[in-house]
């Protein structure tokens, strides 16, 4: 007498649940690739062969029509000293990463380094400001 068994094994294999995993991982990087924006700030920075690189503790922004920004939020100039310092509070030799257009007068960029080293002479510290520039063509 032959035993038949009553379940039977299949050997196809469901392309279904790989491809739904694949359409959600698809999703989840679309959505969190549109809220990076590392330049929230347009500026067309002014362009170099210098490659130096460093930790940045506060980005300055100055665009076009010359207003300030420490991050994304604007700053009247003669707040730019105190709003400095309270950004670099806990470090002694913070970098500040200076992002100005192009076709903004070095009074402007002179205006950050004068509140920069304003702070320094205050706390003590040795912060420094370095240009940000885009790679030459």
């Amino acid at each position: 007498m032959a035993i038949q068994t009553r379940n039977k094994r299949s050997v196809t294999f469901s392309m279904a649940s790989m491809s739904d995993i694949v359409f959600l991982l698809l999703i989840f990087f679309m959505l969190t690739s549109t809220l990076v924006a590392p330049n929230a700030i347009k500026l067309l920075l002014p362009s170099s062969n210098s490659k130096t690189m460093a930790k940045q503790t506060v980005t300055v922004y100055i665009n076009d029509n010359y207003d300030y920004f420490i991050g994304e939020d604007p700053v009247n100039e003669s707040d730019l000293s105190t709003l400095l310092q309270s950004q670099l509070a806990g470090d002694d030799e913070g970098t500040v990463v200076l992002r100005s257009d192009k076709s903004v007068p070095v009074q402007y960029v002179v205006n950050v380094i004068d509140a920069l080293n304003e702070v320094n002479n205050k706390m003590q510290t040795k912060h420094k400001v370095i240009l940000a520039t885009s790679p030459r063509k």
